[in-house]
């Protein structure tokens, strides 16, 4: 019989950070790590939106720190730390949630459409990644969870530069967790299918409910993989759907 450390989450005072987390997944995330205890630095471009986001997560009485950052900016992500540090201490958990799927099909994916898939999706991973791997070495271990999509090995039309990016992602998930096994460090991968969120509805509004997912599903499942339960389980692309 599992004892408590197995069930329970294990995330009551350790610093994290969410990305993306104005709206959607990203402040699902952000809100259930907040009420499992962790005290969360949340970031997107949109300060509004992290208000908001702090606002639900104060309300039911947890840490926030909202810290409006362009994550594929190196000078922002490295502030982005800083911030964290000031108001937290060092960094326990990362999750890189922020990304961006414009729908194009590849006749139409101008170059400028192409360097913000990669950037948003890619290069905020590596930057937000590299940002906090000095904290996760010095502290022993942590945890890193990064957002990706069905997209990544089913990539339908409109969706080949996002399902490529993705693809990166499941890839360096992997690559990752063999690098920082021998420093405690986990890395996993979470890629879900439709979710209910802006993003989604901008792309296809006509998307039936039924098949969706709401964002605090995929929140769940983040918790889920950050906790004890699952350390056996690092470098693995976890796939969430409902069809």
């Amino acid at each position: 019989m599992s004892n408590q450390a197995e069930t329970s989450s294990g995330l009551r005072g350790r610093t994290a950070i969410v990305t993306g987390a104005g709206r959607g997944i990203g402040s699902a995330i952000a809100r259930r790590l907040a009420a499992a205890g962790a005290q969360v630095a949340i970031t997107s471009r949109t300060a509004e939106q992290l208000e908001q986001t702090q606002r639900w997560i104060e309300r039911d009485h947890g840490r926030a720190l909202s810290v409006v950052a362009d994550v594929t900016d190196e000078n922002a992500v490295e502030r982005l730390v800083d911030e964290t540090h000031a108001a937290f201490g060092p960094v326990d958990l990362l999750v890189n949630n922020a990304g961006i799927a414009p729908l194009a099909k590849i006749e139409q994916l101008e170059p400028g459409i192409f360097d913000t898939i990669i950037r948003t999706n890619i290069r905020s991973v590596y930057l937000c990644t590299r940002a906090v791997w000095g904290d996760l070495c010095a502290r022993g271990g942590g945890a890193i969870v990064n957002i990706s999509s069905v997209a990544a090995e089913d990539p339908f039309p409109g969706f080949a530069a996002y399902g490529a990016a993705k693809a990166f992602v499941n890839a360096y998930t992997k690559a990752m967790a063999v690098e920082g096994q021998p420093h405690g460090i986990r890395v996993y991968g979470i890629a879900p299918g439709a979710v209910d969120t802006d993003m989604l509805r901008s792309v296809f509004p006509d998307f039936p409910a039924s098949e969706r997912l709401e964002p605090d599903q995929v929140a769940g499942l983040v918790e889920l993989v950050l906790s004890p339960a699952c350390r056996y389980i690092s470098g693995q692309t976890i796939v969430i759907r409902k069809s």
